[in-house]
């Protein structure tokens, strides 16, 4: 006796369930990674063209100066390592409050960076500033009288920086700088103009 197994009705096979998708990794994080390294690049070697304009190039262009207070006299507005920024004024603008940077009188004529207290001008033009600290219990125990025609006053303080700046001017980081920073910027450019491009297709 032959037995007869029943066949199912023709049509469409049964749908699998769905597979778990699979988070593309690698997929994603390659270009992530190259992008932040591109632009990570591309700002260090802009805040280096900055710093460089802003500390050789400006102040032969613009005039002013740029120097790194040592010492916590005028805290808790100027602290030790700040970067002080001054422009030129004429010593007959000197006025009360100002604070100004000179050479001091006495000893080994230092610069300091104090505020102005009282100031004289003289009919022959001689202008003599009595100055103090801030953090400073009295006064200077000077009276200095400002050379010349031109005074600096402090316009701007960028904290810390002077700290970066002395650290830039040993000798080994200094000559790793002059001979390293050109290079790297040279094969940069480089490979930003040379770079091969894909093929859409």
């Amino acid at each position: 006796m032959t037995a007869v197994l029943p066949l199912p009705a023709p049509g469409a096979a049964r749908p699998l369930p769905p597979a778990a998708a699979r988070p593309r990794t690698t997929g994603t994080l390659r270009p992530l990674a190259a992008f932040l390294t591109r632009w990570s690049v591309r700002a260090l070697v802009g805040i280096a063209v900055l710093a460089f304009a802003g500390l050789a190039i400006g102040p032969h262009v613009l005039g002013y100066r740029t120097m790194t207070m040592l010492t916590g006299s005028m805290a808790p507005a100027i602290d030790p390592g700040d970067l002080l920024i001054t422009t030129p004024l004429d010593v007959a603008d000197v006025t009360e409050g100002m604070i100004i940077t000179y050479h001091i009188p006495i000893d080994d004529r230092r610069i300091v960076t104090h505020r102005v207290i009282s100031v004289d001008h003289a009919a022959d033009g001689t202008v003599t500033v009595h100055t103090k600290g801030d953090a400073n219990d009295h006064a200077d125990p000077w009276t200095a009288i400002l050379l010349g025609d031109t005074a600096y006053q402090v316009q701007a303080v960028i904290p810390e920086a002077g700290h970066l700046i002395a650290a830039l001017r040993t000798p080994w980081l200094s000559q790793a700088l002059v001979y390293g920073a050109p290079t790297l910027l040279a094969g940069w450019l480089l490979l930003t103009i040379w770079r091969p491009t894909k093929d859409p297709e």
